[in-house]
Formats: C-alpha cells, structure tokens, sequence
C-alpha cells in the first residue's frame, strides 16, 4: 500500500465530509473525511463498491456539491463553485441527439465565443483523433455506443480541460468496446498528460489504466481505505498488460481488501438501501 506523494496537486480534497439531509430532519453522511491528492499529470482510478460514495467525491472534485467540512484545492487554491479547469465525462452521453458528431463537438467552443468556422474545424480535428473522421454529419441515434462515447470524449477535450473527470465512463459498453476505448483514452491522455480522476466498479480496468488505485469502503460514512501505485510502465496495452504477473499480484492484493468492503456494500443495498 502506497501513501500520496505530498506535492502540489491538480486536484486536493482534505478530510472532506459529504452529508445530505433526509425527510425528517436527519442526515445521511455519504463521505467521511476523505483526503485524496491528484497530482499535475496523474491518472488516479477510485474503485469501491456500489454506492460507497465515489461519484459523490467525483462531484465534489467539480464543484458540483460543497463538502459538508474539510476543503478542496484546484491547483493549489480553493475551490469556490463550479472547477472551471475541469472538464466531466458522465457514464450517460450527454450529446444533444438533434446535432450532428460534429456540432456536438463544435459546441463547446461556440459557447465560449469561438466563431463557427474555426469550431468547426478544431471539432473536425478532434473527431479524426477518435478514429471517426467520417463521422460528423451523423447524428447520436445513428452510432453505436462506443462511437458515441468517441465524440463525448472530443466533447470534452476540444476545451482543454487541466483535469478530467471520468465517472464509469465506459460502464454501458461491451467488454471488448471497453478495452477499445481504454486504448484511445490512454493515447489520447499520454498526449498532454491531464490530471485524471477516473470512477470505476471494475478493478481490472482501474489498474490497468491508472498510476494509482484508490479504495473507498462501504457507506454510509465511507472512507479511504487503500492507495496503491500500479507498478505497470508506459505506455500501455490494456489487452496485453493483463497478462502481467505483476498486473494479477497487485489485482490479488487490492481484491483482499476491496472484496470485503464489496460483500459490505451488497448487504447494506439489500437491508437498508445503500448509500449516494
């Protein structure tokens, strides 16, 4: 088990308590005093079981829910509303389906006052860098769901986001669609080299992508429980580094840890609802 470098990070939540308030006047503590550092450059996977809290903390990272106590740093200074340095990919595509790939694409760049022609022509570039060229006259309902997820990601990253947040981005997508994007989002990351906090049920996909695994336990009230730097080098091939004796010794020792706060996680969702 690995603790987080002290340095300056992209992303620092420190002891961040997330609480929401329930009929009746009580409070569901979702997050208890988490503290997570996100390095400049850093691709960073929290792994836990179903509603442990990760997406909570994801949102916390975008600004998109205030801690209840503890705080959050953007490259080094509060964060105070929305993480404008940020940009945030959801597990459901959030493509308008009357625009085209390519005004999908365009659209976050018009909306910061880009002329159309010169958004265009970058959505265009983009769209060629996720292997779909061809694609921008077609609208959502006529791709498939890993072309579709190719123009969320040109979505997102035509505006140069410092950091990206990425909630079970590839959760809808079949097994192989799955290591196919993990692929591109590795070659398009090594690119620059983004901040990355990565939310994922699936630990195989956590280290084969990550540099670091982050386990959260079981809620309410969850927390930290494990950091591990994935010793893997890059680049990667996520179809071949599974087949690392080191990828299977580092899932074994995450899964004694993560098994349990799993079997905790199911029991809870059937007694008493489970958590946020």
């Amino acid at each position: 088990m690995q603790a987080q470098a002290a340095a300056l990070s992209a992303v620092a939540l420190d002891h961040a308590t997330v609480a929401f308030g329930l009929a009746g006047q009580s409070v569901y503590t979702a997050v208890e005093k988490a503290t997570l550092g996100v390095a400049d450059g850093e691709f960073v996977a929290i792994v836990g079981p179903t509603g442990c809290g990760k997406s909570t903390l994801l949102n916390v990272a975008a600004g998109l829910l205030k801690p209840a106590s503890g705080a959050v740093r953007i490259f080094d200074a509060p964060l105070t509303g929305l993480n404008h340095q940020a940009g945030y990919l959801f597990q459901a595509d959030a493509l308008f389906p009357w625009k085209t790939a390519l005004d999908n694409v365009a659209l976050g760049l018009e909306i910061q006052g880009v002329a159309r022609a010169e958004a265009l022509e970058r959505a265009q570039a983009w769209l060629t860098s996720v292997g779909l060229a061809s694609f921008g006259n077609r609208y959502p309902h006529m791709m498939s769901g890993g072309q579709r997820k190719r123009v969320g990601m040109a979505q997102v990253l035509i505006r140069n986001p410092r950091i990206l947040l990425m909630d079970e981005p590839f959760g809808p997508l079949d097994a192989q669609t799955r290591q196919i994007m993990g692929n591109l989002l590795l070659e398009l990351w090594s690119r620059d080299r983004k901040a990355v906090l990565f939310v994922t049920h699936d630990l195989e996909e956590a280290i084969a992508l990550a540099d670091r695994v982050v386990i959260m336990s079981a809620g309410p009230a969850s927390r930290i429980i494990g950091d591990w730097k994935v010793p893997l080098p890059r680049p990667r091939d996520i179809f071949e580094v599974r087949l690392q004796p080191e990828f299977h010794a580092l899932h074994r020792e995450i899964w004694t840890v993560l098994k349990d706060e799993v079997m905790k996680g199911y029991a809870q969702s059937a007694g008493t609802g489970g958590g946020i």
